[in-house]
């Protein structure tokens, strides 16, 4: 490139004049323009690397596509790279990593945020959310920075003194025509300065070009303007050509290299050598020469842009991946779950189209950005449904928590009471009654539970130890009733219906005084009623009486025994029983009037008469069965 700049330069005869070359300076060739961005590209990069030269290494380092890692991921990778020994090699991948971390925290944190309003009504409560990873990685990070800035520090004081002595060199080689002196003097001057020039470190990437472009139109002036020794001249000049012809073929070979990013980072470097290294060619061939190198470079440019374009298709399947994945999440907005248990699966689908969403890699930058922005918002207009729908779960589980208090607080009350007869089933609805309220605040759920176990479990274990000491006393009334049934089998009627009446009540009031019997023996009392049944056959007892006085009995049995149940069913049953007949009478009464002017003897009529009668006795009884039960009741 300098060969051809310096073409522009018309030499004059004689002395040289005093001319400061800087990029504004120096014009490309019309030829030229066509690859001008091309090598000058080349050229930010090599005054980029010459600065420091850790800095090619970034390219031996994969750049991965960070953008597909989670922050776990992410945070791992810096730990791997922020001690590495040349600092900046791994700048471009440390800055990577900082940019994919921080948009995934953010994110994740208005998440949180969300979350956090959502469960929170009270304004004057403060978000905070505790990330131990956030820590990790700003730990990783500053390390990383306080090693970059101090190789910075250090890196600037060397180019600076670097800078101070090529600009020396070249204001020595504008200096270096003297007519006093002679020629090989003034050569080997010319070729020290060339060896001190090469043995300079790196300066400055914005002063890069300017001070190669000075350097090497005071060396090519210094060939074509000095008198030298025109063999010399021609040596050099072909030495030089060789050289470079030697590059042309090396990037002709690099044109068809299948690692096409690998090949350009190579021709990058043969730019370097052709600009740093090698020396001027003779006039007559210095346009052609880096004219077909141009054209070299512009067919590798032109290869790996290829290479480049079939990235971005790549790049854009990846968009319009994200872009379904994002209209995926958008349909779980539009049909949000009502029931906890479909949340639980929204979610889980959710979870699973944000991995897929964070593994498919980089879009298109034109619209990556515009992806990222569309994934968040769908994300969020998710989580504000699914906080909706909470925070509503939340109001209900707050209202079936004060039910389980409520509850809590009855079984409190009842759990100490000694009437375990009336206790129990009360403390069986509470039981059931718990069950059927709904969940209740999370946090909160284990301690009320606890609290409700606790008071159960304290009223049915002094329950069961009760009925442990009652076991034994129903064991002895068994016993005794056992025995009492021998007695009842030599009972003899007097055949006086008072005196047998009066006896057979007694022998029911002390049946009842022997107690109650276990529950898998109480045969025994059928057994009682069947003796009982047989002497009220023997008692000329009318049928009413007979079943009043056997009826209270089986009633009296069942309230002794706990059988309130089947006490409420018998009530019911007569209750029913009753209305039956109260209906069925008055039916007959109305019937009874198609027989008003029917005679007394009419077999007809007296059958209805013979009916209603037998109803009314029949309602008599049952009223007085209802009354027996009431009277129980109330004894109760």
């Amino acid at each position: 490139m300098l060969e051809s700049m310096n073409d522009n330069l018309q030499p004059a005869e004689g002395q040289q004049p005093e001319i400061s070359i800087t990029e504004t300076n120096l014009e490309m060739p019309i030829s030229e323009n066509v690859n001008q961005d091309v090598i000058e590209s080349i050229d930010a990069t090599n005054a980029e690397e010459s600065e420091d030269t850790s800095i090619k290494e970034k390219h031996d380092i994969p750049m991965m596509d960070y953008s597909t890692l989670t922050m776990d991921a992410l945070v791992g990778e810096l730990e791997k790279l922020h001690l590495a020994d040349k600092v900046l090699s791994v700048k471009d991948h440390v800055e990577e990593i900082k940019k994919e971390f921080l948009s995934k925290f953010h994110h994740f944190m208005e998440e949180k945020r969300e979350e956090f309003e959502a469960e929170n009504q009270d304004p004057t409560e403060t978000f905070s959310y505790h990330f131990p990873l956030k820590n990790t990685f700003d730990e990783l990070y500053k390390t990383y920075k306080n090693r970059l800035n101090q190789h910075y520090k250090s890196l600037q004081k060397t180019l600076q003194d670097n800078l101070e002595k090529r600009e020396a060199i070249v204001e020595e080689l504008r200096n270096l025509i003297n007519p006093q002196e002679s020629i090989k003097d003034i050569v080997k001057h010319f070729n020290e300065l060339r060896e001190q020039w090469r043995a300079l470190g790196p300066i400055p990437r914005d002063k890069y070009n300017i001070v190669w472009n000075n350097y090497h139109f005071h060396v090519e002036n210094f060939y074509d303007f000095l008198h030298l020794d025109r063999e010399a001249r021609d040596l050099e000049f072909k030495h030089n050509l060789e050289q470079k012809q030697r590059i042309i073929d090396r990037v002709k070979e690099l044109i068809n290299e299948a690692d096409i990013i690998k090949a350009f980072r190579e021709l990058q470097d043969l730019h370097r050598i052709w600009k740093e290294d090698i020396g001027p060619v003779s006039r007559d061939v210095r346009e052609a020469i880096w004219q077909e190198f141009s054209e070299l470079t512009k067919k590798m440019h032109d290869r790996r842009e290829e290479l480049l374009l079939a990235q971005k298709a790549v790049e854009q399947q990846n968009a319009d991946k994200k872009k379904e994945i994002i209209e995926q999440i958008q349909a779980l907005v539009a049909q949000p779950g009502d029931s906890h248990g479909q949340w639980q699966k929204l979610m889980q689908h959710m979870e699973h189209l944000r991995n897929e969403f964070f593994a498919v890699g980089k879009a298109t930058a034109e619209v990556n950005e515009e992806l990222w922005t569309a994934f968040k918002n769908a994300v969020r207009d998710f989580n504000v449904a699914k906080n909706n729908y909470y925070k509503g779960l939340k109001n209900e589980q707050q209202s079936n928590y004060q039910l389980k208090l409520d509850l809590l607080q009855k079984a409190n009350e009842l759990k100490d009471s000694e009437d375990f007869a009336a206790t129990t089933p009360l403390m069986k609805q509470i039981q059931d009654d718990w069950k059927k309220v709904g969940h209740v605040p999370r946090k909160l759920s284990d301690k009320i539970w606890e609290d409700f176990k606790a008071a159960c479990n304290h009223y049915f274990d002094r329950l069961k130890e009760t009925r442990k000491e009652s076991l034994s006393e129903e064991l002895d009334a068994f016993e005794k009733k056992k025995a009492y049934l021998e007695t009842m089998k030599s009972f003899e009627m007097t055949g006086d219906h008072k005196t047998d009446l009066e006896a057979i009540k007694k022998h029911i009031e002390h049946w009842k005084t022997l107690g109650k019997v276990p529950f898998s023996r109480r045969h025994i009392e059928g057994k009682f009623n069947r003796i009982l049944d047989a002497l009220f056959q023997k008692l000329s007892l009318s049928k009413k009486d007979s079943d009043i006085v056997r009826f209270t009995n089986k009633m009296e049995q069942l309230a002794s025994g706990d059988d309130h149940r089947k006490l409420i069913q018998e009530k019911i049953f007569i209750q029913r029983k009753i209305e039956e007949l109260q209906s069925d009478i008055i039916q007959f009464e109305n019937n009874m009037q198609f027989f008003s002017n029917a005679k007394k003897d009419n077999p007809l009529m007296k059958e209805a008469n013979k009916n209603l009668e037998k109803h009314k006795e029949d309602l008599k009884v049952w009223k007085e069965k209802l009354k027996q039960i009431q009277v129980i009741e109330k004894g109760e």
